[in-house]
């Protein structure tokens, strides 16, 4: 034994040396790592250390919460999909005919304008308002469609629904199917008039919510929003039946009064009352306005008063803001990363941006409402990344919040790879690092 460790002494020594020097590498490497934590100059650089970001707007215009005739209403931003003004508007409410406006968006969708409609004895003998269809006789769908959106005629609306869905209770599926389609999760609908009506499952109902949420759809969103619009923007319309021509009027009135309303349906039952929802564009922006149990006679024109109460609410109370802050470069640690320096000693930082091609996010502020900006880093409880890391990976998200509202996600990418460091590396720096000392 003795023999033997005289004759491989230095080899032993050796060993001995290089296996004392990897772990005075790597007690060094992590006291250099707590040290580089805590610089002062990688704080504030650092992205999970940043405090959340705000955007107010101050102003000093005040604009009071309208106050309406309506039981239930709801304003609604188009192109951001939020509401901006709710009264009730999540209740369940008998909406008469503003039910008609899903009827004519699914009768676009399901058929051809140019279709020949027969009339059965169910549809003719609809109450009024009814253009007096007659059983038997056949009509062109583009006839009753104008009929039943400029006139509110009931048995028109019935003689489509017949057609489309084979009965109306086949409509009333499709009709049902949209709604659920396009979220409008507190909609069922029985008749396609919005006459009031009960089965064993509801009654008849709509939300102001979601009647904003289909005057959208119908105006903006659905491949047939040009026929739609062209129907219920013509202010009359005139055609031939047996009887003779025959007129229909618009009797939307702020097609004329205003210069911003672009589509819209009234309706009025016992139970429902004065109903509206209207589409508007002003000001480069899109909103709809949904009106429910807007009076009951004798006080027809409060639904007037309580449209452009709303509309002035929503020009001067909200605006379109820039949301978007321009972030800083950041930096997380990586584990056991080759550092830009190529010093063993120091940590190693990836860089990370927010990927996108636009520095635009207009979001509908109410005045003095801010947005708060979050950003999660998918890594481990320290914070930090596992070497290697690749540019253009995704290691977390940069988030915007009104309240508790997503507006927009951002995902945050590596803009420069670093690579992994292995042993052979780690031993040749640290044999030059001892080397360098043993000569001073």
């Amino acid at each position: 034994m003795i023999i033997f460790l005289r004759k491989y002494k230095s080899k032993i020594a050796l060993m001995v040396f290089v296996c004392v020097l990897v772990c005075t590498v790597s007690c060094l490497l992590d006291f250099k790592t707590l040290e580089k934590q805590k610089m002062p100059g990688l704080e504030k650089k650092s992205v999970f250390m940043a405090a959340e970001n705000t955007v107010a707007k101050n102003t000093d215009k005040a604009v009071n919460e309208p106050r309406l005739h309506a039981v239930s209403a709801a304003l609604y931003d188009a192109d951001d999909e939020t509401f901006i003004y709710g009264k009730n508007m999540r209740d369940s409410m008998a909406n008469a005919s503003t039910t008609k406006l899903l009827t004519c968006i699914v009768a676009l969708e399901k058929a051809d304008i140019n279709d020949t409609v027969t009339i059965s004895q169910n549809a003719a003998s609809q109450p009024e308002v009814k253009l007096g269809l007659v059983a038997g006789n056949s009509y062109n769908m583009k006839d009753l469609l104008y009929g039943m959106m400029l006139e509110s005629f009931n048995d028109c609306a019935y003689a489509i629904a017949e057609h489309v869905g084979g009965s109306t209770e086949g409509f009333a599926k499709l009709m049902n199917e949209k709604a659920n389609e396009i979220g409008c999760l507190g909609t069922y609908f029985i008749t396609p008039n919005g006459l009031d009506a009960e089965n064993d499952i509801s009654f008849h109902h709509s939300t102001a919510g979601d009647l904003c949420v289909i005057m959208s759809y119908c105006a903006w969103k659905s491949q047939k929003s040009t026929q739609f619009l062209e129907i219920t923007q013509t202010m009359q319309y005139t055609f031939e039946t047996e009887k003779g021509q025959m007129v229909f009027n618009n009797h939307n009135r702020l097609l004329t009064e205003t210069d911003y309303c672009i589509s819209g349906k009234t309706g009025f039952t016992t139970k429902a009352g004065y109903c509206y929802v209207a589409a508007v564009e002003k000001d480069g922006r899109r909103m709809c306005l949904s009106l429910l149990g807007c009076g009951w006679p004798n006080n027809k024109g409060y639904k007037w008063k309580d449209t452009k109460a709303l509309m002035e609410y929503g020009l001067q109370k909200y605006e379109y803001e820039n949301v978007f802050q321009k972030q800083d470069s950041s930096c997380i640690i990586v584990e056991n990363g080759i550092p830009e320096s190529d010093d063993i000693f120091d940590v190693a930082m990836a860089e990370t941006k927010i990927k996108t091609d636009t520095q635009e996010l207009p979001f509908l502020l109410k005045e003095g409402e801010t947005v708060d900006i979050k950003t999660d880093i998918k890594t481990d409880i320290k914070k930090t990344l596992k070497a290697p890391v690749q540019a253009g990976e995704t290691v977390g998200s940069v988030t915007y919040y009104l309240k508790d509202f997503k507006i927009k996600e951002y995902p945050l990418v590596i803009t420069k790879s670093v690579s992994q460091k292995t042993i052979y590396m780690v031993l040749t720096k640290a044999l030059c690092y001892v080397y360098v000392k043993i000569n001073q």
